[in-house]
């Protein structure tokens, strides 16, 4: 599918073989590096949730997924991935640049005034590889459901990728959106749930604990699969088993254990980086421990 190319070259990737771990690790150091240059650039932004989620779209967008970067809205005939915790766009943003669905140049107008790289993910602006508007929490998985039964009527045999945060599961819709898909048996449709422990208040087990995640999805009917979430050979291996459980009547998850701010040794495990940018000197250092391997924007 992808390959590295030089680490001058400023282009997206572009279609050539089956990664390899060691490229695919390579792609989603690059990732964080972004994820931290666009962070400090603009002076805000959510760095530590998107250094967690690197590793799961990076198995996503340049492994396992059947996208197209001429990008339509339809999404039909093809796999579509639906982001629900948009805070994390400075990591969808980087992803889709290189991909290939814009110019990774573009990387540089996050969060600026006109850009079409708002702080969370809009439609309005027209950016290709973005079909939902995703800053209210807690809709993403009404969307990918919907989104789902759509590829079912249109006969289209792709799948649905979502990404959802687990403090996001303090919101109601989310429940009833699992009811619902597992009543219906949206068995095209993979959801991941970020399990990194931490929102923007503190601790989720401390603001308001979801107790036995795994124990309510599967008592909700959908099939559950665990995984640790930065380590990419198993992210790859469970996001297999996930695709082979599809078609069988239920829907899927992927509960994903990950650190926020994994990369960076100040920011992991910390909740204060959910929302906060990172100043000069402390990307500096961050950037010292993410070697640039694609060549930055």
């Amino acid at each position: 599918m992808y390959t590295l190319k030089e680490p001058a070259s400023p282009d997206p990737l572009t279609v050539e073989s089956m990664p390899s771990i060691e490229t695919l690790n390579g792609i989603a150091t690059q990732v964080r590096r972004d994820i931290i240059r666009m962070t400090n650039q603009a002076g805000c932004g959510h760095p530590g949730g998107s250094l967690g989620c690197a590793d799961l779209l990076t198995a996503l967008y340049f492994h396992v997924m059947d996208h197209n970067t001429d990008f339509n809205m339809d999404g039909i005939n093809e796999d579509i991935f639906i982001l629900s915790n948009g805070h994390v766009s400075p990591l969808f943003y980087s992803i889709l640049a290189r991909a290939g669905y814009f110019e990774i140049a573009e990387l540089a107008t996050f969060r600026k005034l006109n850009s079409r790289l708002q702080g969370h993910p809009a439609t309005e602006e027209g950016l290709p590889g973005v079909r939902i508007a995703s800053g209210s929490l807690g809709q993403g998985m009404s969307v990918a459901v919907g989104a789902a039964l759509a590829k079912r009527l249109n006969g289209d045999d792709h799948l649905v990728y979502s990404l959802h945060g687990d403090g996001e599961l303090q919101e109601g819709q989310n429940w009833e959106a699992m009811l619902f898909a597992a009543h219906h048996k949206v068995d095209n449709l993979v959801a991941t749930i970020d399990l990194n422990g931490k929102q923007i208040d503190g601790n989720t087990d401390d603001v308001l604990s979801l107790g036995d995640v795994s124990a309510k999805w599967h008592a909700f009917g959908w099939k559950v699969l665990e995984a640790d979430g930065n380590n990419m050979e198993e992210v790859l291996h469970t996001l297999d088993q996930a695709k082979a459980a599809c078609g069988h009547g239920r829907p899927v998850v992927i509960l994903m254990q990950t650190t926020m701010g994994k990369g960076v040794d100040f920011m992991e495990d910390d909740h204060h980086w959910h929302g906060v940018a990172p100043n000069d000197e402390q990307t500096a250092i961050a950037l010292d421990q993410l070697p640039e391997t694609l060549g930055d924007f």
